[in-house]
Formats: structure tokens, C-alpha cells, sequence
């Protein structure tokens, strides 16, 4: 099969289109899945770098990618869940990097896979599983509900936008941090804008006088200004900062494969309560030019790699 692999850590010129890679193995709580897109993530150039081998072990050669949606090809020997033919989405992490969802198959753990959103697109739903996991388990540990109010911080990136959108949809009231051209964005999902940088305590405050229920950070570097915003019994969450928890006695989260949590993005998003914005797709080929943009940052929406 034509997948993406990398024989060592590195850059992206290690990154290369190899013709002929062996066909996954399908373990008997696995289905082989013919992937139609698979999203990148700021992980995938993160694992290829090597910046993930103190606690996950890489076997050589590594396929990259972790989002996945496409149809189920081959059943393993005890997974009912799933018959050939059906399509799903999933977040295919196991305990170490390997085979991952750039090619044309990739097996898949049935406990890290969900039926696709029918009203997505294979791209769209693509973008979904990594990024929309790490936003419902950080809100849902958080507590964020109706009448709450929550600061979410890099409100437009990848995780902030289905932050923003869960969050509106649990009730709360959000106010999201992003850059100047990204205010209309977050207004049309129903977040308050504000920007960051110097000043942004006191335009919080303008907007909430009392302070904020929940915060959430999405990008790092927010800690040492932004808990003075913190209500009384409130909350901080974080992916990128182990202080949330180990200095503020909040929630520090690194995301889970969890097929009823991808259930119950799939029903936000046929339900019209969770949109996906795509900014662009690449063929496989062009994969390592995919993640060298993720990688610079600024891109608003998922970028994804149609196989």
C-alpha cells in the first residue's frame, strides 16, 4: 500500500512516499479501515521529531497521523461492532507510534473508533476526532455548564474552536482569546472576542467584571496573568501546562481514544451544533509540506490530507 513513513526522527525531509509498505496487521479487537482523509495534528511533526520518546515508543518504520475517517475494509476476529462497508471516524492511538493513518489502511482498535457524522464530509469528519476529544474531556473535566462562564485561550486554533462550540452548546458563556482577524470567526460561533497580548486582563475584566468561571489553556505561556481573572471556586484547565493542576489544582489533559466520547461529537455535529472548518487538503503525496504549514502555526481550521 502508498502510505507516508519516516525511518528516523527528524525534520521533514525524512518524511517520504513509500509504493510498497506492508498492510497492517488487523488484531482480533481491530478493523482495517481504507482511509479517505486523515487531519494533521501539531503531534504528528511532534512524534516525527522525536519529542515524544521519553514515554511512547517509536517502531521504525513509522507511518504518522492519528486522525483517521474512511470505510471498514476487514473485520477482525472479534469486533461486532462494526460490519464491512461501515464508515467511521476515529482518534487511532495505540501504546506506541507506528502505524499510523497516512497511507491507504491503517487498523484500527474498535475501542478508538466511532460511526462518522452524516452531515460531515470524509474531511471534514477527518479533523474531528484528536482535536474535538481533546476539547469535550478538557470540558468535561472543568465542569463547564449552563450559566458558567469560561475564558478559552487560542479560541480559533484547532482545539479552541470545538472548545468554543462544546462549551456554547453545554450553556456557557465563552469569551475567546485570538488575533484581531479571527474576531468575526469566533463571533459567528457565538464566542466574545478578545485579543491577547498586553492589556488582555483588563479587556476581560471589561467584558466580565466579576471574573470567569472556567479557564481554558489551548496554547501555553497564559498562567502567569490570567488566573487573576478566576472566580472564587473556579477552574483552571490546560493541554499544554502541567502547572493547571500541579500549581492551581485544576485539570491538566492529554486526550483519550473514546468511542462514546467520538459518539457524542458525531451528534453535535449532525445536529448542527458543531461545524469543522477545513483550510486546506493535500494530497498524500504532498503530506510533509501539510505538516511544515501546521507547524508554523497559524493556520485557522484543520488541515487534512485526502488518501
Amino acid at each position: 500500500m502508498r502510505a507516508i513513513t519516516y525511518s528516523r526522527y527528524g525534520g521533514p525531509d525524512v518524511l517520504e512516499l513509500t509504493e510498497d509498505h506492508p498492510m497492517p496487521l488487523v488484531g482480533p479487537d481491530s478493523v482495517l479501515i481504507r482511509v479517505r482523509a486523515a487531519a494533521v495534528n501539531p503531534v504528528d511533526w511532534k512524534a516525527r521529531e522525536g519529542y515524544l520518546d521519553s514515554f511512547v515508543a517509536a517502531h521504525f518504520p513509522v507511518v504518522p497521523g492519528w486522525d483517521v475517517a474512511g470505510v471498514v475494509e476487514r473485520l477482525g476476529l472479534d469486533t461486532p461492532d462494526y460490519a464491512v462497508g461501515d464508515e467511521v471516524y476515529g482518534y487511532v492511538r495505540t501504546d506506541v507510534i507506528s502505524g499510523g493513518t497516512f497511507a491507504e489502511y491503517v487498523a484500527a482498535p474498535v475501542r478508538t473508533l466511532a460511526p462518522k457524522p452524516t452531515a460531515l464530509t470524509w474531511e471534514e469528519a477527518a479533523g474531528v476526532p484528536l482535536a474535538g476529544l481533546t476539547a469535550l474531556q478538557l470540558i468535561r473535566r472543568t465542569a463547564v455548564g449552563p450559566g458558567r462562564s469560561v475564558l478559552v485561550h487560542a479560541a480559533a486554533g484547532g482545539v479552541g474552536a470545538f472548545a468554543v462550540q462544546i462549551a456554547l452548546a453545554r450553556g456557557a458563556r465563552v469569551i475567546g482569546t485570538a488575533s484581531p482577524a479571527n474576531h468575526d470567526f469566533l463571533r459567528s460561533l457565538g464566542a466574545e472576542p478578545v485579543a491577547y497580548g498586553d492589556g488582555l486582563v483588563e479587556r476581560v475584566r471589561a467584558l466580565a467584571p466579576e471574573g470567569v468561571d472556567v479557564i481554558l489553556d489551548l496554547v501555553g505561556g497564559t498562567l502567569d496573568d490570567t488566573p487573576a481573572l478566576l472566580r472564587t471556586g473556579g477552574t483552571i484547565g490546560s493541554i499544554t501546562d502541567a502547572a493547571a493542576r500541579d500549581t492551581y489544582g485544576g485539570q491538566y489533559v492529554w486526550a483519550r481514544p473514546d468511542t462514546t466520547d467520538l459518539r457524542e461529537l458525531a451528534e453535535l455535529a449532525d445536529s448542527g451544533a458543531l461545524r469543522v472548518e477545513v483550510a486546506r487538503v493535500y494530497p498524500l503525496e504532498e503530506a510533509a509540506a501539510a505538516l511544515v504549514e501546521n507547524q508554523r502555526g497559524h493556520t485557522r481550521g484543520k488541515l487534512v490530507i485526502r488518501v
